[in-house]
């Protein structure tokens, strides 16, 4: 291989594909159970090995922690249906072919005195070894599972899970101080003095932990963990929010102050079923929008997002390479997708240097979005005609992508759409054209003509058909077309290329090599 392939040149930066690498291919599928104090679940993760799709996700709500802080032990009934959850995972495992199973269990399996006659219990009745981590490596582990979908993020880490909530700083990619708290809503069911008692002892816990934790404030806040989850889901309900896609939702800390007060004031059974969480999941709310108030108070973060990636994947992530830890998680799923489902595999990366030239401005995260377009532009074929623009558009929007923001997704997801169609008017996806500017839905627009374009002039997946030119001042659109390319450029592909000059604003010329 030479340097350029080596160091990434030859890829535009994001590195040569590691789909036949055996790292990845090792990878490729992983079972995770995860026992915590209120869910028990499996997570097969599939696919790309740096971004991962969920070939099959299974929660049962068994409430181990329930009751803990009073009893010292756990839920009986909770550990009934823990064990039945488990041993049912371990027969799917091993019909799925992904025996041993990676565990872990968190708060209530450490803290309940009955917790490693339980484990044991587990180990002997379904053969699945649980691994009992203590609050500082489960606050590392959901750190890591944010490094999954971010590379190289910074910030503070909040997982909140039933019993406790831990707190990590994330710095350059890696993982710095943590701590662990008993903030977890099952625990604080049991604490005494009513409503100012509560207030007392969560404002207390906080101010030792923002003091343990350096007293930074103005950081990044990641929140992971399902309750967060659950008031985020209610403050797209109180916003009305066009796309329900919780990873990367943005919150401001005002708006968590009015979602709190929304919930105090919601009947918590209506509104449950408008935002369809479970009545397990529910009754944890209104403590845990408590606690997150306090957590905004004291911490004072610049911005709010939610990731729904967490401890599960940071079981993934901590198995990972550190060449594959620093890849691109958006790309690697696309090129996944490409080998995977394009009829031309290859093609994406020439489609890309093709139509480059036509955004000039475009910085490397545009470049990213512009690339994984690319890489998807064809991976959809199969579907039916008439609907192929609206399937793409649901897939880039809705799919499981790590490192996308949700303009992003949807700027993704228009271009793919005008791959196929040129009309976004009167679409069942219209109103979240709101989350674009104008001047982006725009340049979408010229993307997915570009891409349209670009699929007229196949050759081989590596050689390329010729190159773009847009003159801004001129208003032309200049196509160097090689020679090789000439017998492609047809009648329906010059009606495409018309078709992109004119989102340019501007006409168009043809140069043929020879």
């Amino acid at each position: 291989m030479d340097d350029a392939a080596e160091t990434g040149e030859t890829w535009g930066g994001f590195g040569a594909p590691l789909l036949g690498n055996p790292e990845a291919q090792d990878l490729s599928r992983v079972g995770v159970v995860d026992v915590g104090s209120n869910s028990v679940r499996l997570v097969v993760f599939d696919g790309a090995a740096r971004s991962p799709a969920y070939f099959y996700n299974e929660k049962v709500m068994a409430g181990l922690g329930a009751g803990l802080g009073e009893t010292g032990r756990l839920n009986p009934e909770g550990k009934a249906r823990a064990l039945s959850a488990i041993r049912r995972f371990a027969a799917l495992a091993d019909r799925i072919g992904i025996s041993p199973l990676t565990t872990v269990a968190t708060a209530a399996m450490r803290d309940a005195e009955d917790g490693p006659a339980f484990a044991a219990e587990i180990e002997r009745e379904t053969g699945v070894a649980l691994w009992i981590v203590d609050g500082e490596e489960e606050a590392r582990l959901s750190a890591q599972g944010v490094l999954l979908g971010w590379p190289g993020s910074y910030g503070l880490v909040c997982d909140i899970g039933g019993s406790s909530m831990e707190l990590a700083r994330l710095q350059d990619g890696e993982v710095g101080r943590r701590l662990t708290s008993p903030l977890g809503p099952l625990k604080l069911a049991g604490v005494k003095g009513g409503k100012k008692g509560m207030e007392a002892h969560i404002k207390g816990v906080m101010s030792d932990l923002f003091q343990r934790m350096g007293e930074e404030t103005g950081q990044r806040l990641f929140l992971v963990g399902g309750s967060w989850r659950a008031i985020a889901r209610v403050d797209m309900e109180r916003k009305d929010y066009p796309l329900h896609v919780l990873h990367e939702y943005r919150m401001r800390p005002r708006d968590v102050a009015k979602t709190a007060e929304f919930i105090r004031k919601s009947d918590l059974q209506a509104l449950r079923s408008r935002c369809g969480i479970s009545d397990a999941r529910m009754s944890l709310v209104p403590l845990a929008s408590q606690v997150l108030t306090e957590v905004i108070r004291t911490f004072k973060p610049k911005d709010i997002t939610i990731s729904s990636y967490g401890i599960r994947e940071g079981m993934l992530y901590e198995q990972m390479s550190p060449e594959l830890r620093a890849r691109d998680p958006l790309i690697e799923s696309a090129r996944f997708a490409e080998a995977k489902d394009a009829r031309l595999p290859g093609f994406g990366r020439v489609l890309y240097d093709f139509i480059l030239p036509l955004f000039p401005r475009a910085d490397w995260q545009k470049k990213r979005i512009i690339r994984a377009a690319c890489l998807l532009h064809d991976v959809s074929w199969r579907a039916h005609p008439d609907y192929r623009a609206e399937v793409t558009f649901d897939n880039a929007t809705r799919a499981n992508l790590g490192g996308l923001k949700h303009a992003e997704r949807i700027y993704l997801g228009l271009a793919l759409m005008h791959r196929y169609s040129s009309k976004k008017e009167g679409t069942v996806y219209e109103h979240l054209l709101t989350l674009l500017k104008p001047e982006e839905q725009a340049e979408a627009e010229v993307l997915g003509r570009a891409m349209r374009f670009g699929a007229m002039l196949w050759i081989q997946a590596d050689e390329p058909p010729g190159r773009l030119q847009w003159h801004p001042k001129k208003k032309v659109l200049v196509l160097h077309l090689n020679a090789a390319a000439r017998p492609l450029f047809g009648e329906v592909a010059e009606a495409r290329l018309k078709s992109l000059a004119s989102a340019l604003g501007g006409g168009y010329l043809v140069k043929i090599g020879r």
